[in-house]
C-alpha cells in the first residue's frame, strides 16, 4: 500500500489590510504537511497577535477554500502600544525599574506592550535574586485605553529561603574555611542565586581549584542546601634560570639568575609557601621566603611568617623578618597586623669618606589592610587592589635610638572598555619619615615589579611614587599585546636629590603548554637624562603551574 500525502495551504484575512511587515512579525507559516499542524499554526497566530498589542484579537472562523488551501479569517481590533503600570514604589525601586522601563514616575512606569512580557520576567529575576527564590510578579486591574493598556503591578514575595546546608561535590577535601570566609558562603544567610554565583566565581579564581559547573540549589519544603562541584588544581609554581661562577678576584663560588617557587595548598589547608632568589653575579642577590597558614582552627585568623635578604655586591647586606596575624574581615577584605625587624651590616674593609653605609638594627609595629576584587579571567584574575601598609618603630644606629614611620601603598585597577580592550592602572608609593637616614634602610625601587625599563632595584629612595599604565588588546582568551607608560618621581634624602622618571615601550602576553609567558620591552630616561637607545630593557617572566 502507498500513502499519497499532500501539501496544504494557509492563507489569512482580517479586517484590514495585513501588511507584509506584519506577517514577518508573526514569523507567518503558510505550508503544512497535514491538517493538525495548520490547525495549530492558526491558533499559535492568535496568541501571537496577542503578545503584539492586539488584546482584542481573536480568530473569527477556519473555512476550506478548496482541496489544498483553508483561510483563517481574523478580528484584529484596536493596537496598544504600550503598558502602563502603576507600581508601588516602596517595593520596587527606581534603579530596579531602570533595567527595563524607558520612563518612570514615582506612581508609574511605561513599557512597550511587545516587550513587557521580557521585561516583567527580568523584573521577577532581579527580586528572585535577592533572596526572595519563589517571588512572582502578576498584572491586576487591567484596562484598555485608547492605545494603551492600564494596569496595576502585583507582587507575592513568596517565602524567603535560607541556606540551611552546602555540599561539595568532586573536591571532597577542599579547605572548606574558604568557603565560610573568603567566598563568603555562609549557612543561616538569606539564599541569593545571584550571590551564589558570584561565590562560585570567587571560588574558581583560587587557584588550587576550579568549577567543573554550575552551582545547584535543592529546594525542600523546610530547607535550602546549596551544591557545588569542584575539582582540585595543582597550583604550584616554578620558575627559575641558575648560575655559577667563580669570582677572578676572590675566588669565591657566585651564584647567579633567579629561582621562583610557589607550593600550594599541597596538604589541602590552603596553605602557600613562597621562595624567590635573584642574583646578578656579584652586584646585588636577594633572597624572600616567606609561609602562610590561613584560617587557623576553621576561625578568620590565618599567620604569616617571612624573611628576606639583600645584599648590595660588597657595601652592604640587609635582613628583613616578618611576623604578622591575619583577619579576613570579609571576602574581599582582609586586615593584618604584626611586627618587623630590619639588620643591616656595612661590608665595606675600608672607611670611606662621605660613606653613609652604617650598621644598624630597626624595631617596627606594623598594622594593615588590602582589598581584593577578583574576575574570572586567567591572564588577569585581579580585578581590583588596594593595600594600605603602616609600620611604627625605631632604628638604633651607633647606640643612638631615633623614631621612624613609613607608609606603604600600592592601588592597581582594570577598566574593561569591552572583551578585546581594557585598560590598566598602578599606583605604588612608600615614605619614610625620619630625623636622618642612610644609604642601607631606603626603599629600592626599578625593574618588572615597580618602574620598567630600569635596573633591578637600582634606585634608592626615601620617597617613591610610580605609576604603571598599560592598554592592552586582546586577541583571544591567551594572547594580547599592550603598550608600557610608566611615570615615576623620588627623593633620596641622603644625596638631597629629587627626580622624575619615564618610561615606555611595549609588551605581550601569551598562554602557552608551560604557563603565562611575558616579555615587556621598555626604555627609561630620567628628566635631566636624554634618550638613549642602549638604555632599552627587556623583562622576561613565566609563570608555570605544576
Amino acid at each position: 500500500t502507498s500513502v499519497l500525502s499532500q501539501t496544504l495551504y494557509l492563507e489569512i484575512s482580517a479586517e484590514r489590510t495585513i501588511s507584509e511587515e506584519l506577517k514577518d512579525s508573526l514569523s507567518f507559516i503558510n505550508t503544512f504537511k497535514d491538517y493538525n499542524s495548520l490547525k495549530k499554526e492558526v491558533d499559535t497566530l492568535a496568541q501571537k497577535l496577542e503578545r503584539l498589542g492586539y488584546i482584542e484579537s481573536k480568530l473569527q472562523d477556519l473555512n476550506k477554500k478548496n482541496d489544498s488551501t483553508y483561510l483563517a479569517n481574523y478580528f484584529f481590533g484596536k493596537k496598544c502600544l504600550y503598558i502602563k503600570v502603576y507600581y508601588d514604589n516602596t517595593v520596587f525601586s527606581r534603579k530596579e525599574l531602570q533595567e527595563i522601563a524607558p520612563e518612570i514616575t514615582e506612581t508609574y512606569f511605561i513599557l512597550p506592550f511587545e516587550t513587557a512580557e521580557i521585561s516583567l520576567q527580568k523584573l521577577n529575576a532581579l527580586k528572585t535574586e535577592e533572596g526572595n527564590a519563589f517571588a512572582t510578579l502578576s498584572l491586576v486591574n487591567l484596562k484598555p485605553e485608547e492605545n494603551y493598556l492600564s494596569a496595576s503591578l502585583k507582587f507575592d514575595s513568596g517565602k524567603k529561603r535560607i541556606l540551611d546546608s552546602i555540599v561539595i561535590k568532586g573536591y571532597e577535601k577542599f579547605p572548606r574555611s574558604f568557603l565560610k570566609y573568603y567566598a563568603g558562603v555562609k549557612t543561616g544567610k538569606t539564599f541569593s542565586k545571584k550571590k551564589i554565583k558570584e561565590q562560585n566565581t570567587t571560588i574558581n579564581s583560587l587557584g588550587f581549584t576550579r568549577t567543573i559547573k554550575a552551582p545547584e540549589v535543592l529546594f525542600r519544603k523546610e530547607t535550602t542546601t546549596a551544591y557545588f562541584y569542584l575539582e582540585k588544581q595543582n597550583n604550584n609554581l616554578f620558575d627559575g634560570i641558575l648560575g655559577f661562577a667563580t669570582d677572578e678576584e676572590t675566588q669565591k663560588l657566585q651564584f647567579n639568575g633567579y629561582l621562583n617557587l610557589e607550593l600550594n595548598n599541597n596538604l589541602n589547608y590552603g596553605e602557600q609557601l613562597l621562595i624567590n632568589y635573584k642574583a646578578d653575579g656579584s652586584d646585588q642577590q636577594n633572597f624572600r621566603v616567606k609561609a602562610t597558614l590561613p584560617y587557623l582552627f576553621k576561625t578568620p585568623f590565618g599567620i604569616s611568617a617571612e624573611l628576606k635578604i639583600f645584599k648590595r655586591d660588597s657595601t652592604f647586606v640587609t635582613t628583613e623578618q616578618q611576623a604578622r596575624v591575619n583577619y579576613q574581615v570579609n571576602p574581599a577584605s582582609t586586615a593584618y597586623a604584626g611586627y618587623k625587624a630590619y639588620e643591616s651590616s656595612n661590608l665595606l674593609d675600608d672607611v670611606v669618606i662621605g660613606n653613609t653605609v652604617e650598621d644598624f638594627n630597626s624595631r617596627f609595629f606594623i598594622s594593615g589592610a588590602s582589598f581584593l576584587k577578583l574576575q574570572d579571567d586567567i591572564l588577569f584574575p585581579v580585578k581590583t587592589e588596594l593595600t594600605v601598609e603602616t609600620e611604627i618603630g625605631e632604628r638604633e644606629l651607633e647606640g643612638i635610638n631615633e623614631n621612624q614611620f613609613k607608609l606603604l601603598v600600592t592601588a592597581s585597577s582594570i577598566f574593561n572598555l569591552n572583551y578585546s580592550n581594557s585598560i590598566f592602572v598602578k599606583n605604588n608609593t612608600n615614605i619614610l619619615f625620619s630625623e636622618t637616614y642612610i644609604v642601607n634602610e631606603l626603599f629600592r625601587f626599578g625593574g618588572i615589579n615597580s618602574i620598567r625599563g630600569f635596573n633591578e632595584n637600582r634606585i634608592d629612595a626615601s620617597l617613591l611614587s610610580t605609576l604603571n599604565t598599560e592598554y592592552r588588546y586582546r586577541f583571544n582568551k591567551g594572547l594580547y599585546i599592550h603598550s608600557i607608560i610608566d611615570f615615576g618621581y623620588f627623593q633620596n634624602q641622603v644625596l638631597d636629590l629629587k627626580e622624575s622618571l619615564y618610561s615606555a615601550g611595549i609588551g605581550i602576553g601569551l598562554q602557552t603548554k608551560a604557563g603565562i609567558l611575558r616579555l615587556n620591552i621598555a626604555n627609561g630616561i630620567s628628566e635631566n637624562q636624554d634618550f638613549n637607545f642602549s638604555n632599552t630593557k627587556i623583562h622576561v617572566s613565566l609563570t608555570s603551574r605544576f
